[in-house]
């Protein structure tokens, strides 16, 4: 009624402001359904991926002590991934090489454990980092306190690093890894976070067998010398003939010279 009031006011045909507001009125009906089916889409794929982490989970599991076998095998993996390997400082890469065992967990939260042998660097076993929702919907995250031995703090020695570098107007040293554990400042936006529960998790084979680049650029450096030598053997065989053309000629003049004498 008040709408119909608001459109004789202003002179615009009432029947024509009636059809506006049904308009209106079924537009936000078919934006509200849509909203709740794509709510009832979101739970029921979740229940789905729920059940899929139950049934791989003895897959990962095996997998998991199979890896723990191979020597290196995640500080490989690791070094080897574009995005991961960006943020690994060079005592980060030493101190992964302690790194024996990553599992992934995904059911009402994340959870990723990270195993670890004796090292030189943190007196932990396990480093863990957990994602969830909080009370209010929104994504919150938590993780292990790194009980780092004396002076080997990396996420400090990456900060002094960084700024000594800066005085100094140089290529700042990447931020250490170990930071990943003591960010929580956007739970909802964690790229390293996704990068390890979607695509090493699931298969960090394909990223521990990526062939060295700096082992293949050498094969063609050495290939190209192989080249280079055969091309100089070619040139120092070439100027070998010559030489020896040019003393037959001159064999041959002083031939016919003697003859001439003789005569």
């Amino acid at each position: 009624a008040a709408k119909t009031a608001a459109c004789s006011g202003t002179g615009v045909d009432i029947s024509l402001c009636r059809l506006v507001e049904e308009g209106r009125k079924r537009t936000a009906r078919a934006i509200e359904h849509i909203d709740r089916l794509n709510e009832q889409a979101s739970e029921e794929i979740l229940k789905v991926e729920r059940e899929y982490n139950k049934l791989h989970q003895p897959f990962f599991q095996k997998t998991s002590e199979l890896i723990a076998k191979i020597p290196d095998f995640w500080v490989t993996t690791f070094v080897n991934h574009p995005q991961v390997s960006a943020v690994l400082g060079e005592e980060d890469k030493e101190a992964l090489h302690y790194l024996t065992r990553v599992e992934v967990t995904e059911f009402e939260d994340i959870k990723s454990d990270f195993y670890f042998d004796e090292n030189l660097y943190f007196e932990n076993k396990v480093l863990s980092k957990e994602f969830h929702l909080n009370e209010s919907g929104g994504p919150s995250s938590k993780s292990t306190e790194i009980k780092w031995k004396s002076g080997k703090d990396l996420t400090k020695h990456s900060s002094q690093t960084q700024n000594k570098a800066s005085r100094k107007r140089q290529h700042e040293e990447p931020e250490s890894f170990f930071t990943w554990f003591t960010d929580h400042s956007d739970a909802g936006a964690d790229e390293l976070g996704e990068v390890i529960k979607d695509d090493i998790w699931p298969n960090p084979l394909q990223y521990y067998l990526v062939p060295d680049m700096d082992d293949e650029e050498g094969e063609g450096e050495d290939d190209d010398d192989e080249e280079e030598e055969g091309l100089e053997d070619i040139d120092e065989e070439g100027d070998k003939d010559e030489g020896e053309e040019d003393e037959d000629d001159d064999e041959g003049e002083e031939g016919e010279e003697d003859e001439g004498e003789d005569d």
